[in-house]
């Protein structure tokens, strides 16, 4: 008898690898987690280590894998990105075209640059960013490949992310939550009057699951289940706050603060050019794949309470 399919992820170890892989594991899939140094989680043993910037080590992590999830975050840095996104893409189309997996590539939004409205599947890439211009460079390249046929690939995209064990990189777990847990004054981006997505990592790991679930989801761009309407800046502040018990003390976070605090800490210094996003409205409309699966986004209200409930 045949083994089952297996589920490959590549850049474990990150908040939606981890979902991903316990999401995976409660279905009786087969899964396999990839990073320099991976860590078992839900049970897993199959753990290969690999750099994937290194085109054999990507083609000896991928092989077997009937599925592969490019999940990889790398250093907050545009010289790390512009040198090893390029790369990484390369390999890892390489290998899938090589083995015949089918990939799905975990992205973010930055490509689209400012948007005049929300930010939807068909939206044309017109990125604001160094950074942009880089996923930008690499999503195409992908789907380019996939009108040729020669891969099987879809790219799923989140906003910004919250959520349990988001602590690391979710601007609301880094900004607020643990702020007022630690009973100092929280911080906001930009203006704190205009609507900003958040999508919460539980449903971005479950979305990636039900799009390797579904074969007529292949092929396409998707954006991953974000509730709608989010709130504005002042309105995650009172939200949170009111559920933490304390009073929604917080300062606002321009680019000026930005480059003075640039000056000692090169994430930070990192984060301006991105600004934008926090200056102008920022919607993703995720009603395609809402409609498609059936399913309704966690409301900022729930979220946050299941955030806090695992801090």
């Amino acid at each position: 008898m045949s083994e089952s399919p297996l589920y490959t992820i590549l850049g474990a170890g990150g908040i939606i690898a981890n979902e991903l892989a316990t999401i995976l594991v409660s279905n009786q899939k087969r899964v396999r987690l990839v990073s320099r140094s991976p860590q078992s989680i839900a049970g897993i043993t199959d753990l290969v280590s690999a750099d994937i910037t290194d085109a054999a080590q990507t083609l000896n992590a991928v092989k077997g894998s009937a599925v592969v999830f490019l999940t990889a975050g790398l250093k907050y840095d545009i010289k790390v990105w512009s040198d090893a996104w390029p790369r990484i893409m390369n390999n890892v189309i390489a290998a899938c075209k090589a083995t015949g997996a089918k990939l799905i590539f975990f992205d973010n939004v930055y490509s689209y640059g400012l948007v005049n409205g929300p930010m939807k599947e068909d939206t044309p890439y017109q990125p604001s960013s160094k950074k942009g211009k880089v996923r930008a460079a690499i999503a195409t390249q992908l789907m380019n490949e996939v009108k040729a046929g020669n891969i099987t690939a879809t790219i799923a995209r989140a906003a910004d992310f919250y959520g349990p064990g988001a602590d690391k990189t979710g601007f609301l777990n880094l900004l607020i939550i643990d702020k007022f847990k630690n009973k100092s004054s929280a911080m906001w981006l930009g203006k704190d009057t205009l609507t900003h997505s958040y999508t919460f990592t539980p449903d971005a790991a479950k979305g990636l699951y039900l799009l390797s679930q579904d074969d007529s989801s292949w092929n396409q761009v998707w954006h991953l289940p974000t509730a709608s309407p989010a709130p504005d800046g002042k309105g995650y502040m009172q939200m949170i706050a009111a559920q933490m018990g304390v009073k929604p003390r917080y300062m606002k976070l321009g680019g000026f603060m930005l480059t003075i605090s640039g000056l000692f800490d090169s994430t930070i210094r990192e984060m301006k050019e991105m600004l934008y996003q926090n200056n102008y409205p920022y919607i993703l409309d995720s009603s395609k794949f809402e409609n498609h699966f059936h399913v309704t986004p966690t409301p900022y209200e729930e979220g946050i309470r299941l955030t806090l409930a695992k801090q």
